[in-house]
């Protein structure tokens, strides 16, 4: 159970904090500041009880790494999709709903950017998380964190840069995108983390 809501509070501040500098419309550098600053915290706070997943692709890449046992990618899914959800509603009250980002004319441009990104961001877990040849580093979060900024700043114009299906969720419920649109990073998300899980097979075959 303490990894089920360490998913759910580390996926609730992560979507908190996406809102509460998005729809306000920070200054231009501050939201992908202060969500990948967010993602570096709660991955260091939590990462020690479930792994700081807080992204259903991540614990789909994970599982299929084999370091996430079967028993636990529902729940963790669940989990993170309900602190999204819960984080919405908070941002709701703070401050507000947004303007729907409508990804209607870029829909192949949305689909790729959002693979690519979760991609790495995914590889970059599986590597710096649970591979043997960083174990007990200090620096997983930050580089963790820093993935996901730097995909935000790279491509968060075309997609809304969510590179995980529960943020996409947080965001439709927050109306920063449109709940019709957010197949594109369902689908986009979860091949991503699933690519960079079969990528980092065969690039480390010795590493179960």
């Amino acid at each position: 159970m303490n990894k089920y809501v360490t998913e759910l509070i580390g996926t609730f501040f992560l979507v908190l904090t996406i809102g509460c500098t998005v729809i306000p419309g920070a200054a231009g550098v501050i939201p992908p500041l202060a969500i990948g600053a967010a993602l570096m915290v709660m991955i260091f706070a939590g990462g020690h009880v479930s792994g700081a997943h807080y992204n259903p692709a991540v614990t789909l890449a994970v599982f299929i790494r084999g370091k996430c046992d079967v028993k636990d990618v529902i729940p963790y899914m669940i989990a993170q999709v309900g602190g999204a959800a819960l984080a919405a509603l908070a941002v709701g009250f703070l401050v507000g709903t947004g303007t729907p980002k409508d990804l209607s004319e870029v829909v192949p441009k949305a689909l790729l950017a959002e693979f690519l990104f979760t991609f790495a961001l995914a590889y970059v877990v599986l590597n710096v998380a649970t591979a043997k040849g960083t174990s007990g580093n200090s620096f997983y979060g930050l580089a963790i964190g820093m993935t996901v900024m730097t995909g935000a700043f790279a491509v968060g114009d075309i997609s809304g840069g969510a590179f995980n299906p529960a943020v996409a969720i947080g965001a439709a419920i927050m109306k920063i995108l449109e709940f019709k649109q957010i197949w594109i990073h369902l689908v986009a998300d979860f091949a991503g983390g699933a690519c960079a899980a079969l990528a980092f097979k065969i690039i480390n075959p010795e590493d179960k």
